[in-house]
């Protein structure tokens, strides 16, 4: 339990650190129970106190979410900023979001979580002063009172149902033409970005920064089997994520919801991988995906050591492959992978059918959606979209 307590907090450390915080303590307390005023009790937060004082900090972060009054009492109590892990995550959220869609769902997240927390001084609703936890979800007045934020988040999930409806038209003219939606899921930095530009060229931002990426990201790859994809990045889990941000985060998680194959992304270098894979498995629950057909990506081989990666065993009902998204190490064998988990899949295929040969262009149209039609010295030049089985049995007309 306390290796698990440590590991948390290495990892808010990170987080904090991804912030722009420099940080110079981490310090784990035990105690049988939170004290519901301090969280922490008396004695250690007039020690924090002293502390503050004498080393001249500025900021407190706490790993697990405190309530409004612990965080009040806090703020009196140590005279400094107080932060709780749910406002770090958001706080780097609102410095990584880049489309609109992206900002709107890091506020949406902000304001639901700053709701319940208007009766404190108002420090974490300002954005005057600057630094971690200051960057607000858009407002500049200490009054901002339940009504205006209830309103304002009424706006903002009228705005992201339009996002949402949005990404439905999109996805209807994808599946017009069935093309399979291939997404990447995984913990923060578990290199879900490499793979991506490493399938696509892309040319993505790469970093291992945590929630390098929080706009999803979709490219087309023809695979070698002729068969077409959309891939599809996502926005990185992390443990303890906050539920409110897994909800305003709705339009993005539609590409997991609505894809026909997770590529479950895991950093096998981490010696806390299965607890960074079940966090994640946590989310894809909470999506309801877990019927999902999921290939284990075991990401990072060249970094782990032999006796650790040979630890790596499928996650249960899933296919899995261990892989170097930086080195090219086992795409080849993912690639086959995908291939053979999307078999049964629609392809798009160009035919070329004589004409002595009429009634295979009538059985293509019954099995298929003929695309483009143009007839040539030696038959019918077609483009269709069939199924996999279909394209096999008509192989010696594929061009």
């Amino acid at each position: 339990m306390r290796a698990r307590a440590e590991e948390s907090l290495q990892e808010l450390e990170a987080l904090a650190e991804a912030a722009g915080a420099r940080v110079s303590e981490r310090v784990l307390q035990e105690r049988p129970a939170r004290d519901p005023a301090f969280f922490i009790g008396r004695g250690k937060a007039e020690e924090l106190r002293l502390r503050a004082e004498t080393e001249n900090l500025d900021l407190f972060i706490f790993d697990e979410e405190l309530t409004p009054g612990q965080q009040r009492n806090l703020e009196n109590k140590i005279g400094c900023k107080i932060l709780d892990r749910t406002q770090l995550i958001l706080d780097i959220f609102a410095r990584r979001a880049r489309t609109r869609e992206g900002q709107l769902q890091v506020e949406l997240a902000q304001l639901s979580y700053l709701l319940p927390r208007l009766s404190g001084k108002g420090t974490m609703l300002s954005r005057l002063g600057g630094g971690i936890g200051t960057r607000g979800p858009g407002e500049t007045k200490l009054e901002m009172d339940r009504r205006r934020i209830r309103s304002r988040i009424a706006r903002m999930k009228v705005e992201l149902e339009q996002v949402r409806t949005s990404r439905k038209l999109q996805r209807a003219r994808r599946q017009s033409i069935p093309v399979p939606i291939v997404a990447l899921v995984g913990y923060t930095n578990a290199g879900k970005s490499t793979l991506f530009n490493s399938l696509t060229q892309a040319g993505t931002e790469e970093s291992s920064r945590l929630f390098a990426t929080l706009d999803p990201l979709l490219r087309r790859v023809k695979l070698p089997n002729r068969l077409e994809i959309v891939l599809s990045d996502t926005v990185g889990f992390v443990r303890k994520l906050p539920h409110d941000i897994v909800a305003a985060f709705r339009a993005t998680l539609e590409e997991v919801r609505e894809a026909d194959l997770l590529l479950h992304l895991i950093d096998i270098s981490n010696p806390s991988w299965r607890e960074q894979a079940a966090a994640v498995e946590d989310v894809l629950g909470q999506l309801d995906v877990t019927k999902t057909p999921t290939i284990a990506v075991y990401n990072k081989i060249d970094l782990a050591p032999m006796a650790l990666a040979e630890q790596a065993l499928p996650l249960p009902g899933h296919r899995s492959v261990r892989v170097s998204a930086r080195t090219g190490a086992g795409l080849p064998d993912l690639i086959q992978e995908i291939m053979e988990e999307l078999e049964s899949f629609a392809m798009e295929a160009e035919l070329i059918i004589p004409y002595a040969n009429a009634g295979v262009l009538a059985r293509l149209h019954e099995v298929g959606r003929v695309l483009r039609e143009s007839y040539e010295d030696d038959g019918v030049r077609v483009v269709a979209v069939m199924p996999r089985s279909a394209a096999r049995s008509l192989r010696r007309y594929l061009v």
